[in-house]
């Protein structure tokens, strides 16, 4: 077995993880699903739910259907196609702590899948028909799921983070 890929992407993917427990100090299940007065932007459940429903298309294309579980619930109220909604009642979306488990959880099994995964595996064509011009590998498509669609939707957070008055998280 040749694993050469895995070690670049995890420690990418680890602190990814570091930087979401960093934008959630501060933050409590009362402002989590809110959105600031005046701006229209994704709050932090959304974001948050909404990565917590990749992992498990990738344990798929890495081969472990076996370990990924039903997403559908999420994938409904935070798929790529929906829509961010202020909550103020806490009746739309998930308590903080089962959409931050979530995330925290199945990216964590990602990762021990990552740490077994084959070279060979990484080097395949992207299943993914749609994604395949941009990442024709399952390594490349992987890499942008772990890495530059999870930073870009912290990155959203940490803009709502300044908006709500919690300041930098760094």
């Amino acid at each position: 077995m040749s694993n050469l890929i895995a070690p670049v992407l995890i420690p990418s993917a680890r602190t990814m993880l570091g930087y979401a427990d960093r934008l959630l100090v501060g933050i409590t299940p009362d402002n989590f699903a809110r959105m600031p007065k005046g701006v229209e932007t994704n709050h932090p459940a959304f974001n948050f739910g909404h990565l917590a429903i990749y992992p498990e298309p990738m344990l798929r294309t890495l081969g472990r259907d076996d370990l990924a579980i039903d997403e559908s619930h999420y994938a409904d109220i935070f798929g790529m196609k929906s829509q961010c909604k202020d909550d103020p009642e806490g009746n739309i979306y998930p308590h903080m702590t089962e959409v931050v488990e979530r995330f925290r959880t199945r990216h964590e099994v990602v990762l021990g899948v990552l740490a077994e995964t084959d070279d060979e595996v990484f080097g395949k064509t992207n299943p993914v028909e749609g994604m395949r011009e941009r990442f024709p590998t399952i390594g490349a498509m992987t890499a942008f799921m772990l890495g530059g669609h999870a930073m870009m939707h912290l990155g959203q957070i940490s803009a709502w983070r300044r908006c709500m008055g919690l300041g930098s998280a760094m």
